[in-house]
C-alpha cells in the first residue's frame, strides 16, 4: 500500500460512519419537521449532519439521497410574479443598494416586497398579499403582513413594526423595495423618515435589483404551496408557520448551517 494512501485511510474521518449511519441520521433529520425538512437539498443536510458529528463529504450525501429517491424537485416549479408597479404615482427613490446584498453588520440593509399567494377552487382563485420585511444580514423576516388588499396601509404596518423594534445603532438603516405604488406613496416616505432611515429603489422593470427578496419568495412558495389550501384561513395559517420555521429552523448553507434568528445571535455575541 502506498504511503499517502495509508495516511490518508487513518486521517480521514467519514471512513467512520458507515452509509447506515448516514441514512438513518438523515432519515431521522427529515423527519424533524417533516412538512419542510424533506425538502432540504443535499448541502443543507450535509450542514445538519455536521452538526450531529457526521464528518461527512457533500458528494457523498448527494450519492445517498439520489439511490434513496429523496432529491428535492419543488424549486423547478415556475411561479407567477406579483406586479405592483402602477406608473408615476408618486416620488421614486434613487437604487442606494446597487445589488450590494451582502453586509455584516444586522439592520443595515433590508428589503421589502409584495406578492400574492392563491387558494380555492380551481378557476375561481382567491388571493391574499404577503408583504415581509428582510434583513440582508442573516435573512431574517423582521415583520410581515397578509392581508387581502395590498394597499398602501397593508405595506405600512410591517416597515413600522421592523423599524420600531431596531435596537440603537451608530449606523443608518436602509429600505429598498421595487417602484410599487406603496413605496412611491407619501406615507411609505414618511415612515422612513420618522426613523431617520434611508430610502432606496430598484431601477424600472429590473427585478434583480430586488433579487434577494424575490429569491425568498421562490423559497417560501416552494415549500410552502406545494399543497392546495381551499380557504384564507388555512392558507394564512400555513403561510405564518412557515415564516416560523424559516426563521427560527430553517438552516441556510451561507449561514455556516446556521437559521436566520440563531445567526444573528451569535454575531450579536461575538461583537458584545
Amino acid at each position: 500500500m502506498p504511503r499517502s494512501t495509508y495516511y490518508y485511510t487513518q486521517s480521514h474521518e467519514r471512513r467512520k460512519f458507515d452509509d447506515d449511519q448516514i441514512i438513518q441520521a438523515i432519515d431521522e433529520i427529515r423527519q424533524k419537521d417533516p412538512k419542510y425538512t424533506k425538502k432540504y437539498g443535499y448541502r443543507r443536510l450535509t450542514n445538519a449532519l455536521h452538526d450531529l458529528g457526521f464528518k461527512v463529504n457533500h458528494k457523498r450525501v448527494l450519492r445517498i439521497m439520489q439511490e434513496h429517491g429523496w432529491l428535492c424537485h419543488a424549486f423547478n416549479r415556475q411561479t407567477k410574479k406579483y406586479n405592483s408597479y402602477k406608473g408615476l404615482v408618486g416620488k421614486i427613490a434613487a437604487n442606494r443598494l446597487k445589488r450590494r446584498f451582502k453586509t455584516d453588520r444586522p439592520y443595515q440593509k433590508l428589503v421589502a416586497d409584495v406578492s400574492e399567494f392563491r387558494y380555492g377552487n380551481m378557476g375561481m382563485n382567491e388571493r391574499v398579499y404577503l408583504e415581509p420585511v428582510l434583513d440582508l444580514f442573516s435573512g431574517e423576516i423582521l415583520a410581515f403582513n397578509i392581508s387581502e388588499h395590498p394597499t398602501v396601509k397593508f405595506a405600512i404596518k410591517p416597515l413600522k413594526e421592523a423599524l420600531e423594534k431596531l435596537p440603537k445603532l451608530n449606523y443608518r438603516t436602509t429600505v429598498h423595495t421595487d417602484q410599487g405604488f406603496q413605496y412611491q406613496h407619501r406615507h411609505w416616505q414618511q415612515v422612513l423618515k420618522q426613523h431617520h432611515a434611508y430610502q432606496s429603489m430598484s431601477r424600472k422593470a429590473t427585478c434583480l435589483d430586488n433579487a434577494a427578496m424575490e429569491s425568498f419568495f421562490h423559497i417560501m412558495k416552494a415549500e410552502m404551496m406545494d399543497e392546495h389550501f381551499e380557504d384564507k384561513a388555512s392558507l394564512i395559517q400555513a403561510m405564518t408557520e412557515w415564516i416560523g420555521f424559516y426563521n427560527n429552523r430553517r438552516i441556510k448553507t451561507k449561514l455556516n448551517g446556521k437559521s436566520p434568528v440563531k445567526y444573528r445571535e451569535l454575531a450579536v455575541q461575538r461583537a458584545a
